[in-house]
């Protein structure tokens, strides 16, 4: 029975949760959960025991000093609470940690025991996986649940993924046997180009939190980050005629690929989006959408080879996510 002491009432709770490793491809998941935590002045209640979740082999402890004191921060996962004011003020319960070594089903129980306890509405899981997508083009953000009504409501794909998986996609089907509505957003990574941070990537996911949830985030400089980022990819890229072209390749397959979405009805969904956000200023490997890593690194140059060039039409679905 967990007992959580100190913790308020709150109002209208959702979970928002993001977790260090396969799931997390250019630590963009877990640093948009760090961003809601800083900006909002996160309240940390809970943290798992570390010792039944994790090897420390794989997950090593640090050593830090404090007033001239040595001390050991272990490897966790923390839940933290934050307050988000407005005319409809809501609470969101941040989960935050590395994917666990060991456990699993045991690991997501006690964090729905947390959900129940606290009265939690929705579950909102975030995650980031490499896939063939442009740093050129905005971030592909994909929202999926179990959940066919759920999927309808907040208009999400229902999913269909079959292959690996990681705490996200385990997490959040413990959500549907518990009858807990969950949603994860995923963000496409190039995976040319997958080392942490991504800044582009981690103001997509917030963005699409924003639109899911209703609400206001204070972006405060991840706009101009992403800008900054996204020059020096354009750079690094511009240095390489083979990556120059292979960017090209996959802006082409894109743009075909998202013709019929140019619709009246599509541009005038994206204006209102960018008019809410206007009308107010606020205060280890990784997944793919194959399964794998993907073959070619912008972030290591040595022994390149060709990349291959993807379909222009049909086949897979370069943006599909996993659960």
């Amino acid at each position: 029975m967990i007992e959580l002491e100190g913790v308020p009432e709150l109002i209208d709770p959702v979970m928002v949760a993001a977790f260090e490793g396969w799931n997390d491809a250019g630590d963009a998941a877990s640093t948009a959960v760090a961003h809601l935590d800083r900006e909002w002045k996160g309240d940390v209640f809970a943290a798992l025991d570390a010792e039944d979740y994790y090897d420390f082999q794989v997950n090593r402890p640090t050593v830090f000093m404090e007033a001239g004191v040595r001390k050991i921060t272990w490897p966790t996962t923390r839940l933290s609470v934050v307050r988000v004011g407005g005319e409809k003020p809501r609470d969101l319960v941040l989960v935050r940690g590395i994917e666990p070594s060991m456990r699993w089903r045991s690991f997501c129980n006690e964090l729905l025991g947390f959900a129940h306890e606290l009265g939690v509405e929705l579950v909102v899981i975030l995650g980031a996986l490499l896939g063939d997508t442009p740093h050129t083009r905005p971030v592909p953000i994909s929202g999926t649940t179990s959940d066919a009504d759920l999927a309808r409501r907040m208009d999400l794909e229902e999913t269909k993924y079959e292959g690996p998986t990681g705490i996200v996609g385990v997490l959040q089907e413990a959500c549907a046997h518990a009858g807990v509505p969950a949603v994860s957003l995923w963000a496409a990574v190039p995976h040319y180009v997958s080392q942490p941070p991504n800044p582009k990537a981690t103001l997509a996911l917030l963005n699409r939190l924003e639109d899911l949830l209703d609400l206001r985030i204070p972006l405060g400089e991840l706009p101009e980050d992403a800008r900054a980022w996204q020059l020096g990819v354009d750079q690094l890229a511009a240095e390489d005629s083979e990556v120059a072209e292979y960017v090209q390749t996959l802006e082409e397959a894109r743009d075909t690929a998202e013709l019929p979405e140019a619709s009246g009805e599509a541009i005038a969904r994206e204006f209102e989006r960018y008019l809410r956000r206007r009308d107010v200023s606020p205060p280890g490997g990784h997944a793919t959408a194959e399964g794998d890593t993907g073959p070619f690194r912008l972030d290591n140059p040595g022994g390149r080879q060709r990349p291959p060039k993807p379909p222009r039409s049909g086949g897979e679905d370069e943006d599909s996510s996993e659960d």
